[in-house]
């Protein structure tokens, strides 16, 4: 919008640089440049104001394709001016001369034509492709068919507009159509996962498995080095009481033998005492085998006296006492003779 300011008789009018501006008088240009600026007196004058920056259209094309079935197309195009004097003589860029705006609406038209062309190609090319390849080529194909249709369009190019890119968003079927196109995709992917699923639950499987196996072999092993632990132990069992059955052995006969050697020492010292006893015995029954009868009487008498127990009392008769007296005086003189 160009910037007017307001003086007694005249006017000043100043420009932006993307703005091309024409300044009529008595219907003949005088002024026209970019970025204009000047004075001018409203009542004769005429302004014109023309962007010639680049613009960006999008648009939104629903159209059936080949297959009849409704295709959306998403897009944008990008022009320009190139020849503002021609364009402002085939539409009408004038501006208020007190405000500096378009009397009119240029640019709405403008956007209009540009995307009027752009569609009547969209529209014919879905018309003569079916669903599947417009969905798969179709950004490509309409980007690159725009940008040739709409460079090579004589009624642009008449009007002083130059298409300088087009961009293609997204081509999409209606809502029902693309769940539907979606589904053997989607039915894929979740057979895909499902498979992916089993080979994981498979492999989950057969490492529990490998673990399980792992686990008894652990198990059999235990119980095997168990079983030969308590083999083990019974051998030390086993050995211990066979050692402590050799070493009862050992002590019993060592005590054996002690009390052999005891008993043989004991018996010759028996046989030595019993002998020199029985000696002895000899010796004096030789003198006892010499002495007379009345001698061997009072010795009998003697020991039996010195066996017997104590008497306190004794009583002896006379029939007795006598006797018995003259045989003991006899045996005394005779042993004293002896």
């Amino acid at each position: 919008m160009a910037d007017i300011k307001r003086y007694p008789i005249v006017r000043h009018l100043r420009a932006e640089p993307a703005a091309h501006v024409i300044r009529y008088r008595r219907g003949k240009p005088v002024t026209s440049s970019r970025g204009a600026a000047f004075f001018f007196r409203p009542l004769t004058a005429a302004v014109v104001e023309v962007p010639v920056d680049d613009r960006e259209q999008t648009f939104v094309f629903t159209g059936r394709s080949a297959d009849f079935q409704d295709v959306a197309v998403q897009g944008v195009v990008t022009f320009r001016v190139t020849d503002p004097e021609v364009l402002a003589s085939r539409v009408d860029f004038s501006i208020e001369l007190d405000t500096g705006i378009h009397a009119m609406s240029p640019m709405e038209q403008l956007t209009s034509i540009v995307t009027q062309y752009a569609q009547e190609i969209v529209l014919n090319y879905l018309a003569h492709t079916k669903l599947r390849p417009a969905l798969q080529d179709g950004v490509a194909d309409i980007r690159d068919l725009l940008d040739d249709r709409l460079r090579a369009a004589e009624q642009l190019t008449a009007l002083g507009i130059e298409v300088v890119a087009v961009r293609i968003v997204a081509v999409r079927p209606n809502p029902e159509m693309e769940k539907a196109l979606q589904t053997p995709t989607r039915e894929s992917i979740q057979q895909q996962s499902d498979q992916a699923m089993f080979e994981r639950r498979a492999a989950a499987v057969e490492k529990e498995r490998a673990i399980a196996e792992n686990e008894l072999a652990n198990e059999i092993e235990l119980a095997r080095r168990r079983q030969q632990l308590i083999d083990q132990e019974g051998r030390n069992v086993r050995r211990q009481f066979e050692e402590q059955a050799a070493a009862d052995r050992i002590d019993a006969e060592g005590k054996a033998e002690v009390r052999r050697i005891s008993a043989e020492a004991e018996a010759g010292w028996v046989s030595e005492t019993e002998g020199a006893r029985t000696d002895a015995e000899r010796s004096r029954i030789e003198i006892y085998r010499d002495l007379p009868a009345s001698v061997l009487h009072g010795l009998a008498a003697r020991e039996l006296a010195g066996n017997l127990p104590t008497i306190e009392h004794l009583t002896v008769g006379g029939d007795a006492l006598g006797p018995m007296l003259q045989r003991l005086v006899a045996g005394g003189a005779e042993f004293l003779e002896g």
